[in-house]
């Protein structure tokens, strides 16, 4: 079994990554490929744009949520029988947790799956000190995977100059530049980039990105890098042994407020057993009839507080569901969704669920970013106390209720603080956690959802 696959990662945040990997890929496409993508990191928007509007496979690699073996494992899992496979870095290319390591950066990615990594170097401002500058990347570490770069907003006449003096200088290939280009930005706002269907023309503006690239990338050489990538070396991890006289059926919240799920936590759930049924607390009337419990993922529910509010009908509904006994795993937007009130991004407070007594405020800049490892204090939906996962919170918004059912701590540095609000039925919170790091706590939940029983 083949696994061709490259890593796009850059100097730094900011450097045309985002776009040009998005162009990459949509070339690659638009040529017929079976195509796979990977965002490194926590990140939910980047493999929505990838999987939603180019229409690759599309998920997260992270070694802090997963470590070693099961990064490339669910590498392999998504990449299997693809024509090409492209991950996309994360910030610069060796930032890592905590700002000091390199842990679960573009490079301990391209390091733990072995794959050949591609630098993207914005040029402006500079020409021979590009070398300088590719060269210390390229042997900042003995090996650094750095097989190759490409220079963005490169003037066309200068690049075959600077193409010939880097490669001669840094022995590291260059496989084409992209020129200053206005027509293909994609618009940010404050989680980041905006979503998928709220980019005016984006096919348009996706195709006339790749028509560019196909002149002035090698893309056939992109290619032929991919195939020197060897296969991936793991094992298949052991999940929790569960039975279930009938599967459980989980209500799923997927829709434009409700949206950031990882795609291996609804997998994870479905191998243990789980049904899952997609609905709209935007749009439906009330739940879905016949589910045993409840999922409220991370969104925008802060744009879209006036019809969320206005839905009362679904309010009820959810209110209902999980005060009579229905087991509900809620994350940052749908954490927000539960309390009695929640501010949108005007300032104006909406009526929510009423399942919390609390309510939800706007804040001036991202509170408790970043990696976190939470511990249950107490008995949860996914276990008795001492109950572990591996999460991230990225939010511009704060609780008055946040919880304090398990306790928060940064991988690196001394940092904690309690989190998550923790009854018979409701286990919610700002934390966005990743099942793979706790296989034995997801089961734990479908349980509590359904008759399971473990099986020896």
């Amino acid at each position: 079994m083949s696994y061709p696959r490259i890593l796009i990662g850059a100097v730094s945040s900011g450097s045309g990554k985002t776009m040009i990997t998005c162009g990459i890929l949509q070339a690659f496409v638009n040529r017929g490929l079976k195509t796979a993508s990977f965002k490194c990191g926590p990140d939910y928007i980047d493999p929505m744009f990838h999987a939603k509007v180019i229409g690759t496979r599309s998920k997260n690699l992270d070694t802090f949520f997963a470590g070693e073996n099961d990064t490339r494992y669910l590498f392999a899992k998504e990449a299997r029988g693809m024509d090409i496979s492209v991950m996309e870095g994360v910030m610069g290319y060796y930032d890592g947790v905590g700002g000091t390591t390199f842990q679960a950066g573009a490079y301990d990615l391209a390091r733990v799956t072995d794959t050949p990594a591609v630098l993207i170097v914005d040029t402006k401002g500079m020409s021979m000190s590009v070398a300088a500058l590719v060269k210390g990347f390229a042997e900042f570490v003995p090996r650094s995977h750095i097989e190759g770069v490409i220079l963005n907003r490169m003037s066309p006449m200068l690049y075959p100059k600077i193409k010939e003096q880097v490669e001669k200088l840094t022995g590291v290939h260059v496989y084409g530049y992209v020129p200053v280009i206005s027509d293909f930005v994609i618009e940010s706002r404050h989680l980041g980039l905006v979503l998928p269907h709220e980019v005016e023309e984006l096919e348009r503006k996706l195709n006339g990105l790749a028509a560019v690239l196909e002149d002035t990338l090698d893309l056939d050489g992109l290619l032929e890098l991919a195939r020197t990538a060897p296969d991936p070396v793991y094992t298949v991890p052991c999940l929790p042994q569960v039975s279930f006289a009938e599967k459980p059926r989980i209500g799923v919240a997927m829709d434009e407020a409700f949206c950031f799920y990882y795609k291996d936590n609804l997998e994870l759930l479905q191998e243990l057993g789980a049904e899952l049924v997609e609905f709209s607390p935007v749009h439906d009337h009330e739940l879905p009839a016949g589910i045993n419990g409840l999922l409220l993922g991370g969104g925008y529910p802060e744009l879209f507080a006036g019809q969320l509010s206005d839905n009362k009908t679904m309010l009820q509904s959810v209110k209902s569901a999980i005060e009579s006994g229905m087991p509900c795993l809620a994350e940052c937007g749908g954490f927000m969704y539960l309390h009695n009130r929640m501010e949108d991004m005007n300032g104006t407070m909406h009526f929510m669920a009423g399942v919390i007594d609390g309510d939800v405020f706007r804040t001036p800049k991202l509170k408790r970013f970043g990696y976190v490892t939470v511990t249950a204090r107490q008995e949860c939906l996914c276990g008795p106390e001492g109950t572990a996962f591996r999460a991230h919170e990225f939010h511009y918004f704060d609780s008055t209720a946040c919880g304090d059912g398990f306790h928060a701590e940064k991988p690196a540095g001394k940092r904690g603080w309690d989190c998550i609000r923790c009854t018979d039925s409701l286990q919610a919170g700002f934390p966005h956690l990743y099942y793979y790091s706790n296989p034995q706590a997801a089961a734990e939940f479908l349980m509590r959802c359904g008759d399971g029983r473990r099986q020896n």
